[in-house]
């Protein structure tokens, strides 16, 4: 999914860290190291439930390797990856202060957005080291992205790196933003697992979001030149953001990583049910199409 070439983009929506040394997370059991490890293979990782009593690290640089002084037009976000990450949470924002407003009643406030290279990155809900994948941290309502995780994404997972699968990822991130400004992350419990437990259900929620997302962003505008932000997706896109939602699926992990699938396990959802509601967002833009709490657990 394109970017138009003479969107403008402000270098500064994103904020840019170069990670500390050798942060723990959880208790570091082995059996929660390797929990920790699966779950950072997905996207959409809540770090909250596994980290809500640790306080954060205090060594993390600021100082980053990342550049995004080129950052400032549509050209840019289509040569460079960092730069696509800006436009895409530009895009996301205008997106969503249209419409959560107009469907939810509910004021938009802008997510931090955090690119970060290194080993361990400090956040209100603990520090997180690089092999965590993209998450959401409620408590400081910023979104992090490891920028590792684009070049592991297709050999870890088998997701196609496209830039509309990395746009659907950081869309899923954002989806928790909203849930957040909604009351969701507060009123769910989000330490259970299993296939229909509320873990799978914010989970698909946020995949639906990114879906709304989708089906808006050919047609909202950039405020500063009125040209819309991105180009239609054509069809081959679309599936490579589908690829995307397949390869973060439960079961599609597990399958992957011990050859067996257990549902009672599940925190996000299976491959079927993550491209059914992302399906369900980009063909209706409602969000109340995407109210994954209301439906029965058959139907999730």
């Amino acid at each position: 999914m394109s970017f138009n070439r003479n969107i403008k983009l402000d270098p500064n929506r994103v904020q840019t860290r170069s990670g500390g040394r050798g942060a723990v997370i959880g208790g570091g059991s082995v059996l929660a190291v390797l929990a920790v490890f699966l779950l950072s293979q997905v996207t959409g990782v809540d770090l909250s439930g596994l980290l809500g009593g640790q306080d954060a690290a205090s060594g993390t640089s600021t100082s980053s390797t990342i550049d995004t002084s080129m950052c400032t037009s549509g050209q840019a976000a289509n040569q460079y990856t960092q730069c696509r990450m800006i436009a895409t949470a530009e895009s996301l924002d205008a997106v969503w202060d249209e419409q959560l407003p107009g469907q939810a009643g509910t004021a938009y406030a802008e997510p931090g957005f955090i690119l970060w290279d290194g080993q361990s990155v400090s956040t209100a809900c603990g520090s997180a080291t690089s092999a965590v994948g993209p998450f959401y941290c409620p408590g400081d309502s910023n979104v992090y992205l490891d920028m590792s995780f684009f070049s592991d994404m297709e050999s870890t997972l088998g997701a196609q790196d496209t830039p509309l699968a990395e746009e659907y990822i950081v869309a899923h991130e954002f989806g928790h933003h909203i849930q957040n400004l909604l009351g969701v992350m507060g009123s769910t419990d989000r330490s259970g697992t299993g296939a229909d437990s509320d873990s799978v259900r914010t989970e698909l929620q946020a995949d639906c979001y990114a879906g709304v997302w989708v089906h808006y962003a050919a047609t909202t505008v950039d405020p500063d030149t009125g040209t819309a932000f991105l180009v239609e997706p054509t069809q081959a896109e679309i599936a490579t953001a589908i690829n995307a939602a397949e390869s973060v699926g439960d079961d599609h992990i597990q399958q992957r990583s011990s050859g067996t699938v257990n549902s009672d396990t599940w925190t996000h959802g299976s491959s079927e049910q993550r491209v059914r509601w992302f399906t369900t967002g980009m063909e209706s833009g409602s969000l109340e199409q995407c109210d994954t709490f209301a439906v029965a657990g058959s139907q999730l």
